[in-house]
């Protein structure tokens, strides 16, 4: 039974992670090209925020109790956005940070590999005889 719950709790996870919109944009968001669109789409949360409070109020005067439950779904994506703001925006300094760093090392390991080469070139050409 167990098994089961937990078979169909990950095959929902990931039907939601694929179809629902604010999954895909935080997916692509999080990756490496996308880490630099983070706080741009904080943004996002703006129109999810007036939209759940857009339901609060159509609840509050009279309509359908079913529309604070899209007003909490509205309200957990925006916070979603709010959240993935500053996270891709450390993410996007910290793999900076990373590639600053392995940049001085790939120029100084191709400049040992050409001093390698060249020296020797010139050993294989002062023991054919040929100067």
């Amino acid at each position: 039974m167990f098994g089961f719950v937990l078979g169909v709790t990950a095959r929902m996870y990931y039907t939601f992670r694929r179809f629902m919109p604010t999954n895909i944009v935080l997916d692509a968001i999080h990756t490496r090209r996308g880490l630099r669109w983070g706080v741009p789409a904080m943004l996002l949360a703006v129109p999810y925020t007036l939209a759940a409070a857009l339901c609060v109020g159509l609840t509050n005067a009279g309509g359908s109790g079913w529309l604070n439950i899209l007003a909490l779904l509205l309200l957990w994506n925006a916070l979603k956005f709010l959240v993935a703001g500053p996270l891709t925006l450390v993410r996007l300094l910290l793999v900076r940070a990373s590639e600053a760093r392995e940049r001085p090392r790939a120029t100084v390991s191709s400049k040992d590999d050409q001093k390698e080469t060249a020296g020797t070139e010139s050993r294989n050409v002062s023991r054919s005889g040929v100067e």
